[in-house]
């Protein structure tokens, strides 16, 4: 994202990215799309960011599945981060894969 309010195509990726998931995730009968977040990152309030929170009963399959989804679909790869949290007593998230190379900190 370019700006705190997002553009026509942060809105459509987030509401594209979004049904996909949910699609996909339900077939599997993995999880579902939790809700999302657009704005400032905590890191780096000079960077906004789109977060989508998945709930997945199996975090292996449930990555393979969101980053396959994402990829076939177009539905902009090439900027991903996916990051876990425990679903049980929550915590902190931890990256678990970067479309970067050398990228290894993960921030809300």
């Amino acid at each position: 994202m370019k700006s705190i309010k997002g553009s026509q195509r942060d809105e459509w990726l987030r509401d594209k990215v979004t049904e996909y998931l949910n699609l996909f995730l339900a077939d599997a009968e993995l999880g579902y799309v939790d809700g999302f977040e657009m704005g400032r990152m905590v890191s780096d309030p000079q960077q906004y960011v789109l977060n989508l929170f998945c709930v997945v009963t199996d975090e292996q399959r449930g990555m393979a599945l969101i980053k396959k989804v994402i990829r076939e679909h177009r539905l902009d790869f090439t900027r991903i981060k996916i990051a876990t949290m425990p679903f049980e007593g929550g915590g902190a998230y931890t990256l678990k894969y970067a479309s970067k190379k050398g990228v290894t900190d993960f921030s809300l």
